[in-house]
């Protein structure tokens, strides 16, 4: 049998393998209740089902431009006037399947193999192993209390000095996965005036742009346009299952990205798009979703410490809590299989998010309906106590 590459060889993304394990004990019949990833309770909007039904209805679904259609892609422009006052040409945006899409789009279209690529730790684990397994240098930054759990031209030069080479990107999530930072105007501009000087490539994440609760939520692109900015339907859209989302990038690198797209993914599924596209004008059915969230997280805010789990970083944007369990284990994974086999509660480990330190904490989703996360909080107090 011939061998896999080594590209087969990158670590496991545990919050799917805990979602995983979940579904089999749920259809097992067990009373699962799933904190382990960022899965919104909500379905997708009620304009977007309509406008998706309407067109399967007429059943001429096809292959699209292999950026997306221009309607779609001008309402996104719109969007951003809208949102973030920036006037923006529909040609520069990007339709992609889903962010994960956009993501191996970026990293193939801006580096080479060798290539020293920066990210936050504890940060989303797909960044590393997307970046391993394309023969990129994943450069882990630690991102602590210090530098406001963010990234900073500070603790950046310090990475590359110990690395002891350049860097070619510096990847940042605001709001963040795991920790929920939120990484305001003033902390942006200084990241893109530092990525300029020094001739690295700036990736912004905003997937979760819309689900801010504390902070100041800015787009990298009211600072700079030398950025490429990776958005998403799943979150604050909650169209995790319809794999939508979008790009924004400079004028000069269009067709390089648009090359590599044609070939890798001929184009993003036309049924997704028509249902994105009228989600974009569902704000206040969205924003409703959203003020459950922060039920969920006000709760959460109260009952971890309560319980014994400290949080370990801002709960500012997103809609996860990262805790610090070393109270009870020093192992956050055993920590996580003995909670779903006993309990039925499923989180993911922090190992996922930080190699280094993650055997001490756990994320938990708290995207779920109101009564379940209410329910999982009392299962985990009387399982610890």
């Amino acid at each position: 049998m011939v061998e896999l590459s080594n590209r087969s060889a990158v670590e496991p993304f545990h919050a799917m393998d805990v979602l995983a394990e979940a579904t089999r004990r749920r259809d097992a019949g067990h009373p699962v209740i799933s904190m382990a990833v960022g899965q919104p309770a909500h379905p997708a909007p009620k304009a977007a089902l309509d406008a998706a039904r309407k067109a399967l209805e007429h059943g001429r679904l096809g292959y699209t431009d292999a950026l997306g259609t221009l309607s779609l892609r001008t309402a996104i422009a719109h969007h951003y006037q809208k949102r973030h006052g920036i006037a923006l040409d529909p040609q520069r945006i990007a339709v992609t399947t889903g962010s994960s899409a956009g993501f191996n789009l970026a990293f193939l279209a801006l580096f080479d193999p060798g290539d020293c690529v920066a990210i936050a730790r504890p940060g989303y684990p797909a960044y590393r192993n997307i970046l391993a397994a394309l023969g990129l240098t994943v450069v882990e930054v630690e991102a602590n209390a210090e530098s406001g759990f963010t990234l900073t031209p500070e603790n950046l030069a310090r990475a590359a000095a110990k690395v002891g080479r350049p860097l070619k990107g510096v990847l940042l999530a605001s709001p963040a996965n795991p920790t929920g930072t939120v990484t305001g105007r003033a902390g942006l501009k200084a990241l893109a005036d530092y990525c300029r000087a020094e001739n690295i490539a700036f990736i912004s994440d905003e997937i979760y742009h819309g689900l801010t609760f504390a902070g100041e939520e800015a787009s990298a692109l009211e600072l700079t346009d030398d950025v490429v900015v990776i958005n998403s339907f799943s979150k604050y859209y909650c169209m995790t299952g319809w794999r939508i989302g979008w790009m924004v990038l400079p004028e000069a690198q269009v067709r390089g990205f648009e090359r590599i797209a044609q070939s890798l993914y001929i184009s993003p599924p036309e049924l997704s798009q028509i249902a994105a596209e009228a989600a974009l004008g569902a704000q206040i059915e969205l924003d409703g979703y959203k003020a459950a969230y922060a039920a969920n997280r006000d709760m959460l805010l109260r009952r971890l410490p309560e319980i014994g789990l400290s949080i370990a970083s801002p709960m500012d944007g997103a809609f996860y809590a990262y805790a610090d369990v070393s109270r009870f284990t020093n192992d956050s994974m055993a920590f996580a299989r003995r909670m779903l086999a006993e309990i039925n509660v499923a989180a993911t480990p922090g190992f996922d998010f930080d190699p280094l330190e993650g055997h001490r904490t756990m994320r938990f989703s708290y995207a779920g309906s109101t009564a379940d996360m209410n329910e999982a909080m009392d299962r985990i107090a009387r399982w610890i106590a």
